[in-house]
């Protein structure tokens, strides 16, 4: 169950918790509300209650905790940023997970989730540099311009180290929508995955700006590459000691490395247009398992929205039965002039640029928190959730 006291919060929390949860009762009541509720039912497995505005969250916290069973895990979220106070709550009162407002989907899908699902949280996804996979649901929908411009706004105005990388070494083009330049060190890596290592990887990068680089090849299409096992891992790997984000343009075609690449991503993004051989594409493409660090599904992606003889959006929404996540507006003269000068398309101020900002608030965690100061006081301790494998019969 959950308790919110926004709206935003709401949304963010069902949405984020949807693929694990379908079913979760949340309600828009404060934490000292319910504590008066839960007094009167049985606790549910997993509780998320908002602390915000509470003048003494710690007490309130106490009082929660007299009536939950101590088994039960509490997860927390509110509007102090303050590392203290999240130390207070996960160490001394035995809260399972706090998290600040402003809420975005995927950090909630990322720290919630997995408690609500009964398993712990994947090290790995917690460690090295953050790997988005852009694919497209159909050649021609704009995945690269999109891949490129995602990685332009994460370098070059977010300031996080991040590598734009493109693993089609024959016909692949992001490195062309940044005026950048590929090189033979993507070739090497594939074809041997032992000589991969940090130095390798910085060398065979070609900057764009001081926090912004782009891996990529140019091979002859006569010249076929024999991709090692393993290689895509290897890179990844590599490359997510060295960089925040690792952005990556992944093809839809069925390659062994590309389908790699796909499932060891935290996050897919999915782009398709409004056309309805985009649509079924997509579906196919949906139905593909998640990796193991993925906790949510696919980010949709709805570029060229409204271009002559498209699709509706409404119309798009109900063949995939799902709403899409980010809109792009169709701006074909922006982003075929910024694609032929080799610049990004999101600087300028436009529909376009809002959706980039849109994508990098679903996969990045942009949203900033609001600052608050230190609360103390004693509490009981809630219990840590130690039991959690061996609970059964009550749903979150």
């Amino acid at each position: 169950m959950g308790f919110v006291t926004d709206a935003e919060s709401e949304t963010a929390l069902r949405e984020g918790m949807a693929d694990l949860v379908p079913s979760i009762q949340i309600r828009r009541q404060s934490i000292r509300q319910a504590t008066a509720l839960l007094r009167k039912m049985p606790s549910p497995e997993v509780l998320v209650v908002d602390i915000t505005g509470e003048d003494a969250p710690l007490a309130a916290l106490h009082d929660l905790s007299e009536v939950v069973e101590p088994n039960t895990r509490v997860l927390v979220i509110g509007d102090r940023a303050d590392m203290n106070f999240y130390r207070s709550l996960t160490r001394d009162l035995g809260v399972a997970e706090y998290l600040y407002k402003p809420l975005a989907k995927e950090m909630v899908a990322r720290m919630f989730g997995p408690a609500c699902a009964q398993r712990p949280m994947s090290s790995g996804a917690l460690q090295g540099g953050r790997v988005v996979a852009v694919t497209g649901a159909c050649g021609g929908v704009g995945t690269t311009t999109i891949a490129a411009n995602l990685s332009w706004y994460l370098g070059e105005e977010l300031k996080r180290h991040t590598r734009l990388f493109d693993p089609d070494i024959y016909t692949g083009n992001a490195a062309m929508m940044l005026g950048g330049r590929t090189g033979t060190g993507l070739r090497l890596a594939l074809e041997a995955p032992s000589r991969i290592d940090e130095l390798f990887v910085e060398r065979a990068a070609q900057p764009l700006t001081e926090r912004l680089s782009v891996l990529a090849g140019d091979e002859k299409v006569t010249d076929a590459a024999e991709v090692a096992e393993g290689a895509g891992r290897a890179l990844l790997t590599a490359l997510r000691r060295r960089y925040n984000f690792v952005v990556t343009d992944v093809p839809s075609a069925p390659v062994p490395v590309y389908r790699e690449l796909l499932m060891l991503a935290h996050q897919r993004v999915l782009v398709l247009d409004p056309t309805l051989a985009s649509l079924r594409n997509a579906l196919r493409l949906l139905a593909i398992p998640t990796g193991p660090d993925q906790v949510r599904r696919a980010v949709i992606v709805l570029n060229r929205l409204g271009q002559p003889g498209g699709l509706t959006r409404t119309q798009v929404e109900e063949a995939l039965e799902m709403q899409i996540d980010v809109v792009i507006q169709y701006q074909p003269r922006q982003v075929g002039q910024a694609a032929t000068l080799g610049t990004p398309a999101c600087e300028a101020k436009s529909g376009f640029r809002s959706g980039i900002l849109a994508l990098a608030r679903e996969v990045a965690f942009v949203a900033d928190g609001v600052s608050a100061g230190r609360t103390s006081g004693a509490a009981r301790s809630f219990g840590l959730g130690r039991l959690l494998s061996k609970m059964s019969g009550r749903a979150a």
